[in-house]
């Protein structure tokens, strides 16, 4: 199984530890619970590290993005990321991803843990005749996310005290870089000397940031982070926390929301097919997704006032208690007090306000359709 960089730490925090996509990874610290109302109320501190990064560089980066991928890069301006996913050839989804534009011809690519090595063989069969080099930089890469409310101050205080920035010029102008950066944005900062990618981007549904890291200095980041978050509340996170986070901000996670027998449309991106289809030539899975009908089903929200969750797998029932679905996402959420679920449904019974039952240890639940995401932050 593989470890990150900061495997020791963790183990040095009493982290529990679980089998993620064939990573060695913290599930929680203490309770997942504190962990998640931490991120919530004030930061929470990750270790992403088993997250893959490919590199995309040359001439025809952004043509070789539209190419392989379904979203459209050509037109992304430098410095910011974008949401997307990398297909099959009969359309299915095989992983999805988050990429950054580095600079005109460069590209960062960010697929999901266990899909790395799939996604780089797919990119790399896709080159063809473009003057591109994909180069997987998964193993020498550390990712650190600072999450919450409290998440932009905890950077800033990595950049001096407000009084120093006053009298120091470098200094203003790195606190500016952050509190001026957008969301699924990214800029490049100096922290204890190293340089770090800094991305306005993340998976819980609050305000956050991503750094990513070359691995000889991810311990070195890591320990300062919780210095200098130590009075601001930070306190690490691990994946238990990071799942009813992400469920409540209504972020889908593959393996779960998305798998193999997925189409995009299927997953709610039928926007970025359309837009795909409208606005680009020839890419790779074009005439799949032009033979798709409109899907016949649909990733919904569902929400319960009654105590049991419902899991993944459970099976979603109509009024007359057909099956009309099945739930991939479910449990009881922290900061709303009440069971949520995320589950594909017959578009028929997809409209919010529906009311549904889900089969729970043989017993119908109640629940109702409910828009997402179930938890939206105020500011």
């Amino acid at each position: 199984m593989s470890q990150t960089a900061l495997y020791n730490v963790h183990k040095q925090l009493g982290a529990a530890f679980t089998d993620f996509g064939g990573w060695d990874m913290p599930l929680k610290y203490g309770s997942e619970l504190a962990e998640h109302r931490a991120v919530r109320q004030t930061a929470g501190l990750f270790d992403l590290s088993h997250m893959g990064e490919v590199r995309v560089s040359g001439p025809d980066a952004a043509a070789y993005l539209d190419y392989a991928l379904l979203a459209r890069y050509t037109p992304m301006e430098v410095g910011r990321a974008k949401y997307g996913v990398i297909l099959d050839a009969a359309g299915h989804t095989i992983d999805d991803l988050i990429t950054y534009r580095l600079a005109d011809d460069e590209f960062l690519v960010v697929p999901n843990a266990a899909n790395t090595a799939v996604v780089f063989a797919a990119m790399s069969e896709r080159t063809g005749d473009f003057e591109v080099t994909v180069v997987d930089e998964s193993a020498q890469t550390s990712l650190v996310a600072v999450q919450g409310p409290a998440a932009e101050a905890i950077l800033l205080a990595t950049q001096g005290e407000d009084t120093a920035a006053a009298e120091d010029a470098a200094i203003a102008v790195a606190r500016a870089a952050i509190t001026e950066l957008r969301y699924y944005a990214w800029t490049r900062v100096e922290i204890l000397g190293v340089s770090v990618l800094l991305a306005r981007t993340g998976y819980t549904g609050e305000d956050g940031f991503e750094l990513f890291v070359d691995n000889a200095h991810a311990v070195l980041l890591w320990n300062y982070l919780e210095n200098v978050g130590e009075d601001k509340g930070l306190v690490p996170c691990g994946l238990a926390s990071r799942d009813s986070l992400r469920l409540e901000a209504g972020m889908p996670l593959f393996g779960h929301e998305m798998d193999s027998t997925t189409s995009p449309f299927d997953a709610g991106l039928g926007g970025m097919v359309r837009g795909a289809l409208k606005h680009k030539g020839e890419f790779f899975a074009r005439a799949a997704l032009e033979a798709m009908g409109e899907p016949t089903r649909v990733l919904v929200g569902l929400s319960s006032e009654q105590r049991r969750a419902a899991r993944a797998g459970a099976t979603v029932l109509d009024a007359a208690g057909a099956a009309i679905g099945t739930v991939t996402s479910g449990q009881p959420s922290p900061t709303l007090g009440h069971p949520i679920a995320l589950a594909y449904v017959d578009t028929a019974v997809a409209a919010p306000g529906t009311q549904l039952s889900v089969d729970v240890r043989g017993k119908g639940l109640p629940f109702t359709v409910v828009e997402l995401p179930f938890y939206r932050r105020q500011s």
